[in-house]
């Protein structure tokens, strides 16, 4: 994922969790919020409690390519951070891709349908 689409500070993360709307649904969550920029950051938080090491990176690397995937179609200036819940590490790459897909249709990010 390009830098610049990266949320990378500790204070960013803050405001999107405290100022942000969140949607859920199992195994994902999404807090959202605008930001100044006029481009869409991401960022992923991953627990200790979802694995090891090698799993959560699992975790992260397959977000960060939906997403990758996705940014094209999706609405511009927002922070929008990612917070996987315990039993993704499980699901195949194509379920947490419906649920990421899901949960933007939701928070009503996607600029058009995708099926």
């Amino acid at each position: 994922m390009r830098r610049e689409w990266r949320l990378r500070h500790r204070a960013d993360f803050q405001r999107v969790r405290q100022d942000g709307r969140t949607l859920r649904q199992h195994p994902l969550m999404v807090s959202l919020t605008t930001n100044p920029t006029g481009q869409n950051r991401y960022g992923f938080i991953v627990s200790k409690q979802i694995g090891n090491a090698v799993t959560r990176n699992r975790v992260r690397r397959r977000l960060r390519e939906v997403i990758r995937q996705l940014h094209p179609q999706l609405k511009h200036g927002f922070d929008v951070v990612f917070i996987a819940r315990a039993g993704i590490a499980e699901q195949p790459f194509a379920d947490v891709q419906r649920i990421v897909i899901e949960l933007t249709r939701r928070a009503n990010l996607l600029q058009e349908s995708i099926s």
